[in-house]
């Protein structure tokens, strides 16, 4: 993967700046400074198995919502070649959102959820319209070395917004601020701010094929409901394609329980607030080369499949070490442990994907990407916030392992060469039959 190549390249360069703008949102909203403040702030007096199990619950509604709305919008969205469209409407509810969590008082945690959860929906389903344009700036050769440019760039763009941020919380006078509390209420403001201006490039530079539709909003819905129905189809006749998938949606519920809930499960077991900022700081800063890492010694010598699997065995290790671990050092381990792992498996599971599917259909199959990993999104925080109210905080996060392990087991069968033929087939197909229809 040749980076600098990448930096030079207008159209690579603009996709992945999407990635260094949402990514803020990510860490400083989901992983950093919504939980600080969810739980002291506008739950201030209730009990922490309260607070776990009101987060956890929310993150869950959020997702299932997204999980729902993701295959739907993709195949209308592919109706019309409205990628971009559609990615401008969800970021103008993120953005709109997270800003409005600053003005959210004390006590007042039902209106913060729900500001949060129409912030993660926005988040999320922006993904799944910035992941479909992947196809349009690479190949099957630069595929992973894109997606990693992508996800390295977001864990640097949101590395350095957090850092400004957590200064300010950590020293608010210095930039003019009362206290704490409005430094977190300012990194609101400055999430939405980043979000919005450093999307500018992907609207302006990447390539989206343009193809004018007479019909009708509703037409346009009948068609995209249409399409799903015909893509549920084809991933029956895409045995691989469907293996992975069910195999992702196992493991990948296991990295987004850790992603948002792992602030909340620190502060509830004793570590500090600003050792919990210097760790949020390590996983961003440790994951950005270790992602481009993990493309330079598995996109070409062991391949990517055996990649999500080194990481997954990581992600073992580092869910039971947490359910062991008793100090702020180890805590410390702990992090630069995820940090190591999280941008591998999620680059190599989106480039293993965007292989074995039809490409020219992308925003469909990326649609049910998006949903199983949402629908996982859903019942690890369930999960966890369901052990949390009836066992310890311990055990919610321990529970999270055989989520590793099932979607491990899984992936184990899957044939990658077999996928890839697989779906080259169906392309040819899709594109026969739309020939014909046209």
């Amino acid at each position: 993967m040749d980076v600098r190549a990448y930096l030079k390249d207008k159209q690579i360069l603009s996709w992945a700046l999407y990635d260094w703008a949402n990514s803020t949102f990510a860490t400083s909203i989901m992983a950093a400074f919504f939980p600080i403040y969810f739980k002291q702030f506008w739950s201030h007096g209730e009990s922490s198995a309260i607070t776990s199990s009101r987060l956890a619950f929310a993150t869950a509604a959020a997702s299932f919502v997204v999980a729902i709305l993701a295959p739907v919008l993709g195949a209308i969205a592919d109706q019309v070649n409205a990628k971009k469209k559609f990615l401008i409407f969800f970021l103008t509810i993120g953005v709109t959102t997270t800003g409005a969590l600053t003005f959210t008082s004390m006590g007042q945690w039902q209106i913060a959820v729900l500001l949060y959860a129409f912030g993660t929906i926005g988040f999320s389903g922006s993904n799944i319209f910035y992941d479909a344009l992947l196809v349009f700036i690479s190949n099957d050769k630069t595929v992973d070395g894109v997606s990693a440019f992508g996800f390295s760039m977001g864990y640097l763009g949101g590395g350095l917004l957090f850092v400004l941020n957590t200064l300010t919380v950590l020293y608010p006078t210095s930039f003019g601020l009362t206290d704490q509390s409005q430094a977190v209420q300012v990194s609101f403001i400055m999430v939405a701010i980043w979000w919005a201006l450093f999307s500018i490039p992907l609207f302006l530079y990447v390539p989206e094929k343009k193809i004018e539709s007479k019909d009708s909003i509703l037409a346009i819905c009948k068609k995209g409901f249409s399409r799903l129905k015909t893509t549920f189809s084809q991933l029956r006749n895409l045995k691989v394609t469907f293996l992975f998938l069910v195999s992702y949606w196992f493991y990948i519920d296991g990295v987004d329980t850790i992603v948002r809930l792992s602030s909340n499960y620190a502060l509830n077991i004793g570590i500090s607030q600003q050792t919990l900022l210097v760790c949020i700081l390590l996983v961003q800063f440790v994951a950005f080369p270790c992602t481009l890492l993990y493309i330079k010694i598995f996109e070409n010598k062991w391949g990517t499949k055996i990649g999500i699997l080194f990481g997954i065995g990581c992600y073992i290790v580092i869910t039971v070490s947490a359910y062991f671990v008793d100090s702020e050092t180890e805590f410390l381990l702990l992090a630069i442990g995820i940090g190591s792992a999280q941008g591998g498996v999620q680059s190599l599971s989106r480039s293993f994907f965007s292989k074995i599917i039809p490409r020219n259909a992308p925003t469909e199959f990326f649609g049910f990407y998006n949903m199983l990993g949402k629908f996982a999104a859903v019942f690890g925080p369930m999960i966890y916030g369901f052990m949390r109210l009836y066992t310890g905080e311990r055990q919610s996060i321990l529970s999270i392992i055989v989520l590793f392990v099932l979607g491990g087991a899984l992936l184990l069968f899957v044939d990658e060469e077999k996928g890839k033929a697989a779906a080259r087939e169906m392309e040819k197909a899709i594109a026969k039959k739309e020939g014909a229809g046209a």
